[in-house]
């Protein structure tokens, strides 16, 4: 494995980071180390280091805005890509509709924000989702009522034996917060195709500007990983996380923040240790009080 680990990165050269801190790419700002890590700007990129890393029997992990996702202290072995394809372009199909085409690198507030305020409804409530379109779409990223699945059409992918697929909606496995992915570890997000609908520019930027401040007065501004745990059946997370005690429970330098209790914030030089311990506090004081098992939301990787 070692001599395969050392050939690699003389394949990659200038190009790999060796042991490059993982906790400043991540919204938590908590995490380990990188045994290595580069950038892809282009689709092309991407996938030529995943065809690289798997020809020389190396793990590979694609990050992208680090938010949603808690990366464990001892860092990530193996290669991280650090996904920045950004491309997109529109392509009006009929009267009031359009085929929306994006890298899945691309930052999704900035093209919910672009389309919107070209007139184009269907992303506004992604305002304020601070990930890619590839994590929002492994993860079925959603707010306000909505969700990446309402208007996903096709996802392409490269799969375990290094061949591009597209894959219709209905075999991506959407359910609340997950997909396929999730479970599919070894299928790498190029991009995406999403239907949208014309609509008044101002209407839709009216609309963004009430999510976000909705999402101003509801939810913390500190370094966090977004919504810890998901939603139970008619019901919520935070709720039952305040009504057991919980806001402002703190262990190490990771709170239950006072202003949701569903989000844990790092109020500076919080370990992922910290945060496990929380979480563990935390679902036995709801289970203990409502008898329900919350479920992790965020995705928990690395070593």
């Amino acid at each position: 494995m070692q001599n395969n680990f050392d050939a690699f990165i003389a394949e990659l050269g200038s190009r790999v980071l060796v042991n490059v801190p993982l906790a400043p790419r991540t919204t938590f700002r908590i995490g380990g180390p990188a045994d290595l890590l580069a950038e892809a700007s282009a689709v092309s990129e991407l996938v030529e280091w995943v065809h690289l890393a798997r020809r020389f029997d190396v793990p590979v992990f694609i990050l992208g805005n680090g938010s949603n996702l808690l990366v464990r202290d001892g860092g990530i072995r193996g290669f991280v890509i650090e996904n920045h394809c950004d491309q997109y372009f529109l392509q009006v199909t009929e009267h009031g509709r359009a085929k929306l085409h994006v890298e899945s690198g691309a930052a999704l507030p900035n093209i919910a924000n672009r389309m919107a305020r070209q007139g184009w409804s269907g992303l506004e409530w992604a305002i304020g989702v601070p990930g890619t379109m590839g994590g929002a779409i492994v993860g079925n990223a959603g707010a306000h009522g909505s969700c990446i699945a309402d208007n996903v059409l096709t996802v392409s992918i490269l799969d375990e034996e290094n061949v591009t697929r597209e894959l219709p909606k209905t075999e991506l496995a959407f359910e609340y917060r997950t997909s396929r992915f999730k479970q599919t570890k070894s299928e790498i997000i190029l991009s995406a195709d999403f239907e949208l609908v014309r609509g008044d520019p101002q209407t839709c930027i009216t609309r963004m500007n009430e999510f976000t401040e909705k999402r101003r007065g509801t939810q913390p501004t500190e370094a966090s990983v977004g919504s810890m745990f998901k939603n139970p059946p008619n019901d919520f997370a935070g709720r039952m996380i305040e009504q057991a005690g919980l806001k402002g429970t703190r262990i190490g330098n990771v709170e239950v923040s006072q202003v949701h209790a569903n989000f844990f914030v790092n109020r500076g030089g919080a370990t992922a240790n910290d945060v496990m311990q929380l979480i563990d506090l935390v679902r036995a004081r709801v289970r203990e009080k409502f008898n329900v098992e919350l479920e992790l939301e965020i995705e928990i990787v690395g070593s």
